[in-house]
């Protein structure tokens, strides 16, 4: 039991240094605060991927009662120690990927379209903003087929998390 505590302790110290690291490169002002919009990248560069709510309930549990702007390590501390603790926010796994990518390809042929990707981003879930699926787009569609081969585009985004 006591070997589990300092277990404990010793991973929830490794963290807090990752996580101090983390948010020092966006405290531009050396004042234990950072830009809100910052936030996402940091979580990110901490290797968790939140999806868009997640991250706007991230942020609304580590603002001030009224919202500066600006996110003050103190708050910021305890609630990313615990999101790497319970592991949330995890990047999918790539066989998840993959099975999606096939259910939006039934023909198996191992690719789509950059059309048929556009549709698909627009019509389900979150819409993305015009500057997101620019973003995307550029990183995922090979432009001498003006398709994505998404195997290799899962390979390369999983081996990014890690």
């Amino acid at each position: 039991r006591e070997r589990e505590r300092e277990r404990e302790e010793v991973i929830v110290a490794e963290f807090h240094k990752k996580i101090k690291e983390a948010f020092e490169v966006f405290d531009h002002e050396t004042n234990n605060t950072v830009d809100v919009r910052e936030i996402g990248t940091i979580i990110r560069s901490l290797g968790c991927c939140p999806t868009e709510g997640e991250l706007h309930d991230f942020i609304a549990e580590v603002e001030e009662e009224e919202p500066t702007g600006y996110i003050r390590y103190e708050k910021f501390l305890p609630v990313m120690t615990r999101v790497l603790l319970e592991r949330k926010y995890r990047p999918i796994a790539e066989d998840v990927l993959l099975r999606a990518f096939e259910v939006l390809d039934p023909a198996r042929r191992g690719f789509l379209t950059k059309e048929e990707l556009v549709k698909y981003m627009t019509e389900e879930g979150e819409p993305f903003s015009q500057e997101e699926m620019e973003e995307m787009l550029s990183a995922a569609i090979d432009p001498d087929s003006n398709s994505i081969n998404y195997r290799d585009y899962i390979t390369m985004m999983v081996i990014d998390e890690n």
